[in-house]
Order: structure tokens, then C-alpha cells, then sequence
């Protein structure tokens, strides 16, 4: 298993230096491995307490997540200032979706359901300035954070999760400007006829997973997946994967209220009779009924 690299040191004010997503790029080219958490909710106080936490990277989920223009603008800045890369998943590969994420102050965009080469391309297109690509020039924020970010400082991170894309793997990994395959493990699962799930699941699923990432290998292209549990953590980050994201802020917000509720219940059942009996605010059963005045 490769070795994370260790954090920066906090800097004077307590926070640590928003990551660009260069940064990022030169720990996944020195072979080490990076922790993300991923944001349904956007909004900016729980996307800027996922980056305090020590994440690498917080991508805010525009596909499934609940946000619009202004809580992702918000949420952007907060993850930068709370010293993790701004990632966005785009709704849709659509040039304009993708620009409007770029210009407000996106370190990358991680674009769903590529399953051919064209699809790929059109993606790298959105990212880029021209004459690389089509993408506008209007930047919103991009003048001024993450050192002026240009098309060569974004990243482009196209989502594999469909048994197309699989089949396609090969030219999808040799278009240029394709920086990460993110692996959409739920997706991909029921595309190939296996119940969803996260991470790497058995039988063809995991061979799926095994053909995306020697065809990322041979193309210098790192792999990212979507994990539900730390043994899957672990698993995928021995079997080389770079850009894991280890947890989803609804996923750790049911988990969190139903550990407590379930404690709180089981303390309560099995002090009940306890407490009744040694309660002073509580009725003695075995005394005397009082006579009614």
C-alpha cells in the first residue's frame, strides 16, 4: 500500500493553504494516494468543516447534491479557505455547465457518464481555453485564486460507470487532457447486472475495475473510485488507486444520528426499571395510594 504523504504544516492563522489542484497532481505523480470527501449538501459550513478535517480534496455534487449557483460559489470558498482542493461534479458534460464551475473558483471537475472517446473529448474541450479546446473566457473568481488558474492548472476527471465506457476504456484514456478516471463503482455495478455498491464488489464488477485500471496504467492516467467503508478505503488504495473519496456528508450525518439514537434507546431500555426505583421525581409503585381529598 503506497504511503500518504503527510499534510503541510498549519500556517499562522490555523488553516492550512487551499491546495490547487496542481498540488494534488504532484502527489499522485510521486505515487502517493489522496483522501477525499464528497458534499450532497453544499453547503459551505459542512464543506468547509470536511476540508479543516484534513481532506485533500471536497467535491461538491451538482449531479445528485441539492445546490444551486450561490451555495456552490459558497461552498467553493469555503473548502479553499478550510485547506482542501475544490472539486465539482458537473451535472452533465456540458460545455457551459463545466466553464461556470471552472470560473467560479473549481480546482477540477469531475464530469459524469463519459463512454466513448467523443464523449471524452467534448470534456476536455469544456476545460480548456482555446486552441486547445471551446471553453469561454469569463472567469468569475479564476483571476485571482489558485494563482490564476488557467486551463493547464484545472483538472479534467471524467467518470467511467457503465459497461460502454469499459468497453471503451482504451480510447477514453488515450485522448489528451484526460487527467483521472474516476470509477462510478454503483453505476457500473448496475450496468453490468450486480446489485449498486461502492468500492470494489465481486465477480465482473471487480473485473471491470481491474480492465479500467490497467488501461489507466498503461495510459499514465491515475484511477479514483468512490468508497463506502474504510476496508474499502484500504482495498482500493492497494490496488492503486490514487483519488479515493472515503466519505459523503449524508452517508456520515445517518450513520452519526443513528449511533447515537441506537445508544441513547439501548441506555434507556436497560436503566428503565432502575431509574424508577430510585427516582425521587418518579411515583413509588410499592407505597400506599394516597385517600382522594
Amino acid at each position: 500500500m503506497r504511503r500518504r504523504p503527510r499534510h503541510k504544516a498549519p500556517t499562522a492563522n490555523g488553516l492550512r493553504r487551499g491546495r490547487t489542484m496542481n498540488s494534488l497532481m504532484r502527489t499522485w505523480a510521486a505515487g502517493g494516494t489522496t483522501l477525499g470527501a464528497w458534499t450532497t449538501l453544499n453547503t459551505p459550513v459542512i464543506a468547509e468543516l470536511l476540508a479543516t478535517i484534513g481532506h485533500d480534496y471536497v467535491c461538491l455534487d451538482q449531479q445528485h447534491g441539492v445546490a444551486d449557483d450561490v451555495s456552490l460559489l459558497g461552498s467553493l470558498i469555503a473548502v479553499a479557505v478550510g485547506g482542501a482542493a475544490p472539486l465539482v461534479r458537473v451535472p452533465a458534460n456540458e460545455p457551459s455547465m463545466i466553464s461556470k464551475a471552472l470560473d467560479c473558483g473549481a480546482a477540477g471537475v469531475v464530469i459524469p457518464l463519459v463512454n466513448d472517446r467523443s464523449d471524452a473529448e467534448r470534456a476536455v474541450q469544456s476545460c480548456k481555453y482555446p486552441p486547445e479546446g471551446d471553453r469561454s473566457i469569463g472567469p468569475i473568481r479564476t483571476s485571482y485564486v489558485g494563482g490564476g488558474r488557467t486551463a493547464d492548472n484545472v483538472a479534467c476527471i471524467v467518470m467511467v460507470e457503465s459497461a460502454s465506457a469499459v468497453n471503451n476504456i482504451d480510447e477514453i484514456c488515450s485522448v489528451p487532457g484526460v487527467d483521472a478516471v474516476y470509477v462510478g463503482p454503483a453505476d457500473l455495478a448496475a450496468s453490468l447486472g450486480c446489485p449498486p455498491t461502492l468500492g470494489i464488489g465481486p465477480g465482473v464488477h471487480a473485473e471491470a475495475i481491474a480492465t479500467i485500471i490497467a488501461s489507466c496504467v498503461n495510459h499514465g492516467i491515475l484511477t479514483g473510485i468512490h468508497c463506502g467503508s474504510s476496508a474499502q478505503v484500504i482495498q482500493c488504495a492497494e490496488n492503486g488507486f490514487q483519488m479515493i473519496t472515503i466519505s459523503t456528508d449524508t452517508q456520515l450525518l445517518a450513520a452519526a444520528a443513528k449511533r447515537r439514537f441506537d445508544d441513547v434507546s439501548k441506555g434507556l431500555s436497560t436503566s428503565r426499571e432502575d431509574t424508577k426505583r430510585s427516582s425521587p421525581f418518579l411515583p413509588d409503585a410499592t407505597a400506599e395510594p394516597r385517600p382522594t381529598p
